[in-house]
């Protein structure tokens, strides 16, 4: 249960701060992208040490295919990052509301600029490269422990950066499912997007990263 409630409790803390900066900040571009990066910095050294710091469907998905974690712990950790998700968008939810300000409009997850399959084809992409990293820094042959943290968060960042104009960057299925269950609309039904694309980024790093040795003992 602790693993468990590590990956709530970080899953938590990366999208309060991230859509809190985007909604009750009101951040700029590079703003938001430091606020999800730095999110998951301080999370991954936070609890990192108990659950992995997986903190994203995606990661848990990747961790599996690699066998890095058993199916029942993979079923556990992703229930506790989509409630720790949806919790943090009830509470963004709430201050926005106390602020006056439009609840339809909660750092949600969307594209309105490019098609859903270019849509998809950018949040594969991004999501596998994201993954490529936390695997190969993660690695027990050739990692780094002492900087997993930073590097992962330093990645994100740059990453949300780069696609926030296109896809608000998710790279995470829990960080898009629990906005867009509160603001609904597009962010709602481009949802599977969101959902799906980050998988399929990650199963393609997950096998990648194996072919560069991120599995060897």
């Amino acid at each position: 249960m602790r693993n468990y409630l590590a990956e709530f409790m970080g899953t938590f803390m990366l999208v309060f701060l991230g859509t809190g900066t985007v909604t009750l900040a009101k951040g700029d571009t590079l703003t938001i992208g430091l606020a999800f990066g730095l999110a998951i910095t301080v999370s991954a050294y936070a609890f990192g040490g108990i659950s992995g710091g997986h903190f994203n469907p995606a990661v848990s998905t990747a961790m599996l295919i690699n066998k890095r974690m058993s199916m029942s712990d993979f079923v556990g950790y992703v229930i506790a990052q989509l409630l720790g998700a949806i919790v943090a968008s009830g509470v963004v939810r709430f201050f926005v509301g106390a602020l006056e300000l439009p609840t339809t409009s909660l750092g949600q997850t969307d594209f309105s600029k490019i098609g859903a399959g270019s849509a998809f084809l950018f949040e594969t992409i991004i999501t596998c490269l994201f993954l490529m990293v936390i695997l190969n820094v993660t690695s027990a042959k050739h990692g780094n422990s002492n900087f997993a943290g930073l590097t992962i968060g330093v990645t994100l960042a740059f990453l949300i950066i780069v696609a926030l104009n296109l896809t608000g960057g998710s790279l995470n299925p829990a960080r898009s499912i629990g906005p867009a269950l509160f603001a609904g609309g597009t962010a709602l039904s481009h949802l599977w997007v969101y959902i799906l694309a980050p998988l399929v980024g990650a199963a393609l790093a997950a096998f990648a990263s194996r072919a560069l040795g991120s599995e060897d003992k």
